[in-house]
């Protein structure tokens, strides 16, 4: 059996097909596996870390504010559906997996050209552009959120699955975690984190929440501010004169995420797809703040869909402020077990099976 899987452009993108391909390299240890993505994208670097092979294809995404770009952009459209027809031709795939991101555009075409079976799974509560377009070409459209299938026409090919996620997020041992970071049972641990980039409006109220909380008995907060804003945010702790220790930790990223959300008591993040299922299949309550500089504001519905289900508060940008950061904190620890529970449980409903149910849909 030989796969393409294709993806690409973000973090976003790249690691659900990297969950997936894991999970058919486990089942099907003889498969295939070849990732096809541009060289412009993470992927370039990503997924031979993760130990695939990757071919690279040309391709971009449609200009909204300037129109005459897309003149280019539709002319390496035609040139990246020529490169992955040869690369096809060569490889001769079984099924062509895709998981978003403009370079799923000319691989997939080119794909059903040649008769390929086509899946594309869509993380985001509300449609990117380019599954949106290729869903008349799909086989099957498998969904990381119900609330998204009501942007697809052809109901027949839905399937919802959840998002692939890691599986050392399910079912996190929090005292093995809490040993690892040094944190003790009583703490009440506050995650904050802007996604792979930081967020600097969520950094400069977590200064101040941290202003707040500075000194408090058991409260415990890790800031991870992303790489450019952490001599910023360090200068901005002098400044306010916060005193940094085991309890006030600024971190400038985090490669084991799955151990830090074990810990926490409450996560505060942006509201990227893969980052609010892996809240949710973490079991952690959240405070999730979409970026509102997003194509389609998608992670707004991101978070709605969790809060609507009570699994998270969201709070926009627009309203975004420490007392009120503060108030919600305050009244998730005083909620306790209850509310961990409630999102532990249904988080698990959610996303639990997400790579099985992708396997065993398109015949692994």
């Amino acid at each position: 059996m030989k796969i393409i899987m294709t993806g690409g452009g973000t973090g976003g993108h790249i690691y659900p097909a990297i969950a997936i391909a894991d999970e058919i390299a486990r089942r099907r240890p003889e498969a295939e596996i070849m990732f096809v993505g541009t060289e412009k994208g993470l992927e370039k670097s990503i997924v031979p870390e993760h130990g695939y092979p990757i071919k690279f294809v040309k391709a971009s995404g449609l200009d909204r504010k300037r129109l005459l770009k897309n003149i280019s952009v539709l002319a390496e459209l035609r040139a990246g559906i020529k490169e992955a027809k040869l690369i096809m031709e060569e490889f001769r795939p079984d099924m062509i997996i895709g998981t978003g991101g403009y370079v799923c555009g000319p691989v997939a075409l080119a794909g059903r050209k040649l008769g390929v079976k086509i899946y594309i799974h869509e993380q985001n509560a509300t449609p990117g552009l380019t599954n949106k377009l290729l869903a008349k070409h799909a086989d099957k459209i498998f969904l990381g959120f119900e609330e998204a299938g009501t942007r697809f026409k052809d109901k027949g090919k839905l399937i919802f699955s959840g998002n692939p996620v890691r599986r050392s997020f399910y079912d996190p041992d929090r005292k093995k975690a809490r040993a690892a970071l040094g944190i003790s049972e009583d703490s009440f641990m506050i995650l904050s984190f802007g996604g792979s980039q930081g967020a600097a409006r969520i950094n400069e109220v977590m200064t101040t929440v941290a202003a707040v909380i500075s000194g408090v008995d058991n409260f415990v907060l890790f800031l991870v501010t992303g790489r450019r804003y952490y001599d910023k945010i360090l200068r901005d702790f002098e400044d306010k004169r916060i005193q940094r220790g085991e309890a006030m930790r600024i971190l400038p990223y985090m490669d084991e995420a799955d151990v830090y959300l074990a810990a926490c008591d409450v996560a505060i993040s942006r509201a990227g797809a893969i980052t609010v299922s892996e809240i949710a299949v973490s079991g952690r309550p959240a405070i999730l703040i979409p970026s509102p500089n997003v194509t389609g504001n998608h992670q707004f519905f991101n978070a709605k869909a969790l809060a609507d289900k009570g699994r998270a508060e969201l709070i926009e940008e627009k309203s975004l402020n420490a007392e009120g950061v503060i108030n919600t904190i305050i009244r998730m620890k005083n909620d306790g077990g209850n509310r961990a529970e409630s999102a532990g449980a249904g988080g698990r409903a959610i996303n639990g099976t997400a790579v099985d149910i992708i396997c065993e849909n398109i015949g692994i």
